[in-house]
């Protein structure tokens, strides 16, 4: 584990968007924030854990749900990009 802390930035229009979510992907979400946080944008644990290229993630929150993020240039701060439907995911 690492001893450094990322900051994670989830932007307010996306943490509306999963307001609207079933309660147990957004607990997942929370989870994957944490281990995010705590461990970086490598989260290999998680389900269907992929990179989509140099400096971006995703992995699976359910079934039918995805999280996706990037590492910013500054390797301290990680973005999440998007929370939904893996039919609409953005890759």
């Amino acid at each position: 584990m690492d001893a450094k802390s990322y900051n994670v930035i989830v932007k307010r229009k996306l943490l509306r968007a999963i307001q609207k979510l079933p309660q147990g992907v957004q607990r997942k979400f929370n989870v994957l924030l944490h281990d995010l946080q705590d461990n970086g944008p490598l989260q290999p644990h998680w389900p269907n854990f992929s990179r989509l290229s140099h400096e971006t993630y995703h992995c699976h929150l359910g079934y039918g749900w995805v999280a996706c993020w990037e590492r910013k240039s500054n390797n301290l701060i990680i973005e999440v990009y998007y929370v939904g439907s893996r039919e609409k995911a953005p890759y």
